[in-house]
C-alpha cells in the first residue's frame, strides 16, 4: 500500500513478555523452523482460484481483496533472510529507492516477481536477492516457505527462509536498493512490537502490522510477513 495518509492510527499489541535469547541463536532458529514451515510452496501459488492463506485482507474484513486493483492477481516470491550471527540471528531487510514505480522509499525483503525463467519460487527468491543484494545463493540455506501472501495490490508473493551465512557480501543494484540493513530476529520476533495501525488511503480505512525499528519503518506486507514468521515459528 502506498500513497498519502489522511489519518494514521496507533494500536500496539501487548504480551508476550520480554524475548528469550536462547530462542533467536542460529541453531534454535533453524530448528524451529525445519520442524514448523512449510516443505513446498503453498498451492494457491499456482492456482488463483483458491484463496491465500494470509495477506493483507485479514486486518479488513469486509473489505474486497482486490479493492486497489484489477485483473488477476501476479505472482511473486521474497527471501527471508536470517542471517546466523552467533550473538542472535538478524533479518536483512532493503529500503527501495524512491523513484521506483510501486512501493518506492519502503522496507521490503529481497525479492520480486516470478518470472517465466524461474523454475520454481525458491529460484526466483535467490535471483532477486542476488539481484539487488549480491547475495550468492551458495551462502542461502534454504530451511521452507511460509504461506501465501497476497496484497492490497494484487500480488501473491510466496515467502522463502533461508539463513545466510554470515560472512556473506553486499553488493547492491542502487537502481532499486537505497539501503540494506539488519534487525534483530529478538525484536521482529516479540509481539509486542507489532502495532496495529490504520490509515485513510483512496477513502477506505486500510489496516496493517507496523514494526518501526530505529529510524526504520517496517510496514504493510513486510509487516505482514514476519507477522506469519512469528505465527509460524514462534507462537
Amino acid at each position: 500500500m502506498s500513497g498519502r495518509a489522511d489519518q494514521l492510527d496507533v494500536d500496539v499489541e501487548h504480551g508476550g513478555g520480554p524475548p528469550t535469547p536462547a530462542l533467536y541463536l542460529p541453531d534454535a532458529f533453524r530448528g524451529l523452523a525445519l520442524a514448523r514451515l512449510r516443505r513446498s510452496p503453498p498451492a494457491g501459488d499456482l492456482d488463483v482460484d483458491l484463496p491465500p492463506n494470509v495477506g493483507d485482507h485479514d486486518l479488513n474484513a469486509g473489505q474486497p481483496r482486490d479493492v486497489f486493483y484489477k485483473g488477476p492477481p501476479r505472482r511473486a516470491a521474497v527471501l527471508v533472510p536470517v542471517v546466523a550471527r552467533e550473538e542472535g540471528a538478524t533479518v536483512i531487510l532493503t529500503r527501495r529507492t524512491d523513484h521506483l514505480a510501486a512501493h518506492a522509499g519502503q522496507i521490503a525483503f529481497p525479492g520480486g516477481k516470478i518470472e517465466g525463467t524461474d523454475s520454481t519460487p525458491l529460484a526466483a527468491a535467490l535471483r532477486e536477492t542476488e539481484e539487488e543484494i549480491g547475495v550468492r545463493p551458495e551462502r542461502i540455506d534454504p530451511l521452507g516457505y511460509l504461506d501465501l501472501y497476497e496484497t492490497g495490490t494484487g500480488f501473491r508473493i510466496v515467502p522463502v527462509v533461508g539463513v545466510v551465512d554470515p560472512d556473506f557480501e553486499l553488493s547492491i543494484d542502487e537502481n532499486e536498493v537505497a539501503a540494506v540493513f539488519e534487525v534483530p530476529l529478538a525484536f521482529l520476533m516479540t509481539p509486542s512490537n507489532h502495532q496495529r495501525q490504520s490509515r485513510i488511503f483512496r477513502g477506505q480505512k486500510r489496516r496493517f502490522y507496523a514494526m518501526p525499528y530505529e529510524e526504520n519503518y517496517i510496514w504493510g506486507a513486510t509487516a505482514g510477513i514476519v507477522r506469519n514468521l512469528y505465527n509460524r515459528v514462534y507462537r
